[in-house]
């Protein structure tokens, strides 16, 4: 071989070296010696390239390329080198021949971005792609005899591009949208079957608890569906689903089936190669122990699995978990959504019941009553007509109520109708409002009405329309304290619109947005009465949106409101119904001024004197001072009639605010206070009395509307005397009222020191008593008694209270009461007390719960004070249902433990917890 031809292929890398080292002479080519200088040229140009090239040159096709281009062709390289193409690329020459003729015989290069090529250069029929360029190659004569092939692989590009479309159109699918779980899977089978280059095949199991349910699966009717489970029982998979992999997957491991074809004969790919591989693969759920389910995919036949692919797998099994996850939830949801309905629909009914079942004796109580009251010749005498007017009234406030949360739950449930009628709005609007008119002028204020006709009559059920306007004006007075109520209807093109504006307290802008809301309250607001049912705004909001209007407000805060119900011209000409109008118009605004007036009795604030000529017999609590604290007048009257007649002196006032100045100016003998009244509630009036030193022993019975443990609790825990829920017997007020008072005297008596109205900062941190007394303990009363001298315990100087009291789950607030006074008024650290009163509350509870058939059905209580130690003393009569040397009494123990030093002794008469505690030395 001559130097020339060498250097013919020097600078061609191992390829160039490769060609100088092979035999041209053997091969169609013949010599490079003889190579004419065309040939050699296009060999220069393909080995100094970069970039992929290929040089086939002519009859035969004969292959000549640079290292850029073999690394294309695997291990076909380097064996194609001086040989036909057709035989080196035989699987893929259908594709290629068209391009390289058309080159050669037209002379026009041609472009093709990515060809898909089969290729068999890595030991299987691979699915490749190349953009590839074909231009004319020609002899020194200017003849085309050869092609130039540029070539660049875009594989990993087009096939990423496929596999990204795929999670795509997943991800759009696990938007929550579908209706159920199946339905979901069927539509990711449905997008996957789109994809059979990178999923021939693919199942999706759900699990159940113990149990795999296939959901769906795609592939082609080629029988797979017989080699796959329905469904796997995980406890005991069998064979089929071993083999397939997924009791493995379902435990979150994922596995490699390489025998598909043995089980599955489908064809895939674009030379419908068989599916040999497959990946089961578990999806990911919210527990990381429990995976939702399994995804079984099948591998392309012409695609290796490389991590790459693998990687898809794994996105696709996220896509079609997250999918499947939102089915779920959506599915949930809509159950919760169902069962909600039927629960509104079992509400509606209900309310719809019991509406019925309340009119009928309200019914027999509103006929009566108005009899008696009208009943010309049997009148009756002022005390009952009094007593029979306030039976009347309440009765009819009742009524509205009942037929109030009707109306709205009605609405609610979308089962409300409109009785529209054409009406004159205008009219019925200034004849609504002057119902009014007697109480705004009594709470002096000013109503003007501004209501000139309309152009045309307003289709609109003039019931609903009398709610709305009842609602706003009754809103308005109840918060409006100075200046006016101004009540317009006015109309333009567009609609007709009411407006109720007052120069009231406002509302904040906090609350604007939630003022239409059932049940919302605005907190700390004052008003002339705290009662109602907080839906009257709601409820005017649904009528006005079911007539076709709305409501709108504005406010601020000192300078009022302004309520707008708006209704369009459009709604407002429906077709009117004909026939008689439905009963009850009027009844809801003369019902809701009847309320109002009740705001507005306020009491005279002078002492009503007991009536001794139907009072009881003299007794010792004759002439005792009640205070009564409620805004309801129809309440005060009653209390006052009732406990007036039981030979008491009564005040009443009608929120905690005036309680409170009338206590400071007159100290009562014990007050009676409603739970839920304007400016100061009774909980906040209880508290600032107990916070006093000056009136912490004074007796507090609480009245309130809210039943049930937790109301009483806080009310008690607070320091109530006692808590008494409406509706309550007269017989059982008036004897809690007698027993407390009796035991605020009883302690006044034993012990006066305890009592005095000295701040509790000047009381010393021990008291030492100068002689001893005798002990009486009767059940339900309290004896303070100075300590024996004997029986100090080493305690030192000892102040020893004792009382005794019912063995009943109402005595530990009893005793709660009883030790805070104690403890509270010599100067004991507010947390230490609190901690003691936890301790010894525990320790009451347990004597009363556990101690069986006692021989006295009464709970002693001792506190003894000496110098820096408290010592309560909890001892019972009865024999304990669980008795253990240990004191084992679960949170109770914890409890007492954690706050002092506890001993406990158990003997056949009964147990005595005794709780310690070590006070800071004074100061």
């Amino acid at each position: 071989m001559t130097r020339p031809s060498i250097d013919l292929f020097s600078g061609g890398g191992d390829t160039g070296r490769l060609m100088a080292e092979l035999d041209w002479a053997r091969t169609p080519l013949g010599p490079v010696s003889g190579w004419p200088q065309s040939l050699r040229a296009a060999v220069r140009l393909v080995l100094s390239s970069r970039y992929p090239m290929l040089l086939l040159w002519g009859d035969d096709f004969s292959q000549l390329y640079n290292d850029a281009y073999s690394t294309l062709i695997g291990d076909k390289h380097p064996a194609a080198l001086g040989n036909d193409v057709r035989v080196t690329l035989a699987e893929g020459w259908h594709v290629l021949a068209p391009l390289i003729e058309q080159a050669m015989a037209t002379g026009v290069a041609s472009w093709v971005p990515a060809l898909q090529l089969l290729l068999e250069r890595a030991g299987y029929r691979e699915e490749a792609y190349f953009s590839v360029s074909h231009a004319p190659a020609r002899d020194d004569e200017g003849r085309t005899v050869g092609v130039f092939t540029v070539c660049s692989e875009v594989t990993e590009q087009v096939v990423g591009e496929r596999r990204l479309r795929l999670l795509r159109d997943l991800s759009v699918l696990g938007d929550g949208r579908t209706v159920d779980v199946d339905a979901t899977a069927a539509r990711l089978i449905d997008t996957i079957d789109s994809h059979p280059l990178d999923v021939p095949f693919a199942a999706i199991y759900l699990r159940n608890g113990a149990v795999l349910r296939r959901l769906a699966c795609t592939g082609g009717d080629q029988g797979h569906e017989g080699a796959l489970p329905d469904t796997v029982e995980l406890a005991d998979p069998g064979p089929v689903a071993y083999a397939w992999g997924l009791p493995d997957a379902a435990e979150g491991r994922p596995t490699q089936v390489t025998d598909v074809a043995d089980r599955l004969r489908l064809p895939a790919g674009p030379w419908d190669d068989l599916v040999r591989t497959a990946l089961a693969l578990p999806l990911p759920s919210g527990d990381e122990d429990q995976p939702l389910g399994v995804l079984l995919a099948g591998i392309s036949p012409s695609r290796g699995l490389d991590e790459a692919y693998r990687s898809f797998n794994q996105l696709l099994a996220q896509q079609i978990s997250v999918a499947l996850r939102n089915a779920q939830e959506y599915e949930e949801e809509r159950r919760r959504v169902e069962a909600l309905a039927e629960l509104d629909r079992v509400k509606t009914d209900f309310f719809a019941n019991v509406s019925h079942e309340f009119r009928t004796p309200l019914t027999l109580m509103l006929g009566p009553l108005a009899d008696a009251l009208t009943d010309a010749t049997a009148p009756l005498a002022p005390v009952q007509r009094e007593r029979v007017e306030t039976a009347w009234r309440n009765a009819t406030r009742l009524l509205t109520l009942v037929n109030s949360l009707l109306t709205f739950s009605s609405l609610e449930a979308g089962r409300a109708r409109s009785d529209a009628r054409a009406v004159d709005l205008s009219a019925l609007t200034t004849e609504l409002a002057g119902v009014f008119r007697a109480a705004v002028e009594r709470a002096g204020l000013t109503l003007e009405v501004a209501c000139p006709p309309l152009p045309r009559p307003v289709t609109i059920d003039p019931v609903n329309w009398e709610r709305i306007v009842t609602n706003l004006l009754s809103n308005a007075l109840k918060y409006t304290f100075i200046g006016r109520i101004r009540v317009t209807l006015d109309t333009d093109d567009e609609e007709v619109r009411l407006t109720v504006a007052d120069t009231g307290i406002g509302i904040g802008d906090q609350d604007l947005p939630k003022l239409f809301e059932r049940f919302h309250r605005v907190r700390g607001a004052r008003s002339r009465s705290h009662e109602g049912t907080g839906i009257g705004l709601a409820l005017v909001h649904e009528l006005a949106r079911l007539e076709g209007g709305e409501v709108r407000v504005a406010s601020r805060v000192g300078a009022g409101s302004t309520f707008t119900v708006a209704l369009p011209w459009s709604a407002a000409r429906r077709t009117a119904l004909t026939g008689p109008p439905v009963d009850g118009r009027g009844d809801a605004a003369r019902a809701a001024v009847e309320e109002a007036m009740g705001w507005l009795a306020e009491p005279d604030g002078s002492v009503t004197e007991p009536d001794r000529t139907i009072g009881p017999a003299v007794d010792e609590l004759a002439g005792s001072r009640i205070l009564i604290a409620d805004d309801n007048s129809d309440m005060r009257a009653y209390l006052t009639r009732l406990l007036t007649g039981q030979g008491w002196r009564v005040r009443a006032v009608t929120d905690g605010r005036q309680a409170l100045d009338e206590i400071y100016r007159e100290r009562p003998d014990l007050v009676l206070a409603d739970v839920m009244m304007p400016v100061m509630d009774g909980f906040d009036l209880l508290r600032r009395l107990r916070a006093d030193p000056a009136t912490r022993a004074l007796p507090v019975l609480v009245l309130s509307a809210r039943a049930g443990g937790e109301a009483s609790v806080e009310g008690l825990s607070l320091g109530a005397d006692d808590y008494l829920v409406k509706p309550f017997a007269a017989t059982e007020l008036i004897a809690r009222i007698r027993a407390a008072i009796r035991r605020a005297r009883d302690r006044i008596a034993a012990s006066p020191a305890t009592v005095d109205a000295a701040p509790a900062t000047t009381r010393p941190a021990a008291v030492t008593p100068t002689a001893p007394a005798p002990t009486v303990e009767p059940v339900g009363d309290t004896s303070v008694v100075p300590a024996d001298p004997a029986d100090r315990n080493g305690l030192g100087d000892v102040l020893d209270v004792r009382w005794a009291y019912p063995s009943a789950p109402t005595s530990a607030a009893m005793m709660r009461r009883d030790v805070r006074r104690t403890l509270g008024d010599l100067d004991v650290d507010p947390d230490v007390l609190e901690d003691l009163l936890l301790a010894a509350s525990e320790a009451m509870n347990n004597a009363v719960e556990h101690a069986q058939r006692p021989s006295r059905p009464e709970v002693r209580v001792r506190v003894q004070v000496g110098v820096g130690l408290v010592r309560i003393s909890v001892r019972d009569f009865g024999t304990w249902r669980d008795r253990r040397p240990a004191m084992d009494r679960g949170r109770g123990a914890l409890l007492m433990n954690a706050y002092g030093d506890v001993r406990l002794v158990s003997t056949l008469e009964g147990t005595t917890v005794t709780i310690e505690r070590r006070l800071a030395d004074p100061a």
